[in-house]
């Protein structure tokens, strides 16, 4: 099959933290079903197939359990990839076509700009299993394509959330993106929002840090906070800082990425 596989860790600067996503660099296209078990095996968040093309790459990414329209950290990852092994040099633009359109990155110093659609949330009547499943009353609810999201009091209830996944698993949604404005009074808090995002429908419980979610983050808090220019955090377990700025209809995400292993997938 001749396949090199990378393992980065996105919106990150340091190893083992960020959201690790596998790479795979291939020479020639594979069969849908040869890239789930591949994805399968690496039992990541995300796996993301990428294969030269007239103008670019194409860019597909797979969960452990299905295919996904878009994603953030895995995009980043394949970005660095092909920088951090000479397939392009570090001042090309990386151009990706995807099932959400051409997405770009660009290289900023150690930073990496990423120019993705915006994903606005419209408001919905929260569903009896979304208010189960959070245990909780959430300031505000609103969904897009993918996913539902909830606005909750205080940047403690995000951290401390501990969601029935069985109930989540069983709406028909991506995922559910849970976020408050960032606690004020903390200490050296250099954020305005916090977030953590679940999406156990697709084989993923939690996700340590969401790239797709910021594309509806960054237009729900740049209305909410009245900005352009927002940090987000996402809370998880291993956390991960990432840049928005709204663009019209486009965000442009921001974050670090480091190579974690770098390998060859067997014949």
């Amino acid at each position: 099959m001749g396949a090199a596989l990378h393992i980065i860790d996105a919106f990150s600067s340091e190893r083992f933290k960020g959201n690790p996503a596998a790479v795979c660099l291939l020479e020639e296209i594979i069969s849908d079903s040869r890239m789930q078990e591949i994805a399968a095996e690496m039992n990541l968040s995300e796996t993301a197939f990428v294969w030269p093309g007239e103008e670019g790459y194409t860019l597909r990414w797979f969960t452990p359990k299905a295919e996904v329209d878009l994603c953030g950290h895995a995009t980043l990852a394949a970005a660095h990839t092909l920088w951090d092994s000479g397939k392009l040099a570090e001042t090309e633009k990386a151009v990706f076509h995807t099932k959400s359109g051409v997405l770009t990155v660009e290289r900023d110093g150690e930073w990496a700009n990423m120019d993705f659609p915006a994903e606005p949330v419209q408001p919905v009547n929260a569903p009896k299993e979304l208010i189960e499943a959070l245990g909780l009353i959430p300031r505000y609810v609103g969904r897009n394509r993918m996913d539902y999201l909830v606005e909750v009091d205080s940047e403690a209830t995000v951290r401390s959330l501990q969601p029935d996944f069985q109930l989540l698993r069983s709406m028909q949604t991506r995922g559910v993106i849970v976020t408050s404005a960032a606690d004020k009074r903390a200490e050296g808090a250099s954020y305005h929002f916090v977030s953590r995002a679940f999406f156990p429908g697709i084989g993923v419980n939690e996700d340590p840090v969401t790239g797709s979610a910021h594309c509806a983050l960054a237009p729900y808090w740049s209305k909410r906070l009245r900005r352009d220019d927002l940090i987000g955090y996402q809370a998880s377990e291993r956390g991960g800082c990432v840049r928005v700025q709204m663009r019209g209809d486009r965000v442009l995400l921001s974050g670090q990425a480091v190579r974690v292993l770098r390998g060859e997938l067997a014949d």
